[in-house]
């Protein structure tokens, strides 16, 4: 795959947030681990898919502190015709969305598809302003330093982005079917121990499915929910 026009990989190039932003924010004061790394992205194929060694997300759940590492770097690749983007930490989703609509992968008002565990439609406390959506160093700020894991989609809904968000998070959500083009974002966190409900058959079918339907694909691994190395896998087998 051709580097990309707008060079998103010169943006990505692998970096530590040390302040307390972004998904840094997170119980900041009391942890002891006080840096996060964001990986660089890579033009590449699933099969460059890997873990990673760098701490990428940690937090203090019931008084203990959990340090999860993440990907060995982001992957930019395609399926089909569909471009697609695979990062760890769910909120890089935003800067991909703004990326593609610059570059005209998807439409303004598309419709989004969030396989996840989590809604995350959360707000965020700032509100990135319409007109910079086209500013891809102010978008890539926003997503990195004050965007998190729980609150990137309210922010791409009031930008326009997308028109709306249909959530996949339940077992009857997996019998939905679209006809229009759509843009698909998954988390892999949708095969975490407490989705164990849903069959792992039934939510590969219906992910593979929609894959196939849709212009533009974003995936996140989730180091905080979901076991890396099973994320990887995961993926691997949706590409196969």
């Amino acid at each position: 795959m051709s580097p990309d026009a707008y060079m998103p990989s010169a943006r990505y190039c692998g970096f530590y947030i040390t302040r307390a932003i972004g998904n840094n924010r997170f119980s900041f004061d009391e942890r002891r681990c006080k840096k996060i790394y964001v990986p660089p992205l890579k033009e590449g194929d699933v099969s460059d898919l890997s873990c990673g060694t760098e701490i990428v997300f940690a937090e203090i759940e019931d008084g203990t502190e959990y340090c999860k590492s993440g990907l060995d770097s982001f992957i930019h690749t395609t399926f089909g015709k569909a471009p697609v983007f695979i990062f760890d930490n769910h909120n890089h989703a935003f800067f991909f969305w703004a990326l593609a609509l610059k570059k005209g992968w998807i439409d303004k008002g598309d419709l989004l598809v969030h396989v996840d565990q989590h809604t995350d439609m959360r707000k965020p406390e700032k509100w990135l302003a319409c007109s910079a959506l086209s500013d891809l160093d102010a978008v890539f700020d926003y997503t990195n330093f004050e965007l998190n894991v729980g609150n990137f989609i309210q922010p791409a809904l009031n930008c326009g982005i997308f028109s709306a968000v249909d959530i996949i998070d339940h077992r009857e959500a997996f019998e939905k079917d679209y006809d229009a083009p759509f843009v698909l974002d998954i988390d892999m966190d949708i095969f975490s121990p407490d989705m164990a409900y849903i069959r792992d058959s039934k939510k590969m079918c219906t992910i593979r499915h929609f894959m196939r339907k849709a212009k533009f694909i974003t995936f996140a691994t989730s180091p905080y929910f979901m076991d890396q190395a099973r994320a990887v896998s995961l993926v691997h087998a949706l590409f196969a």
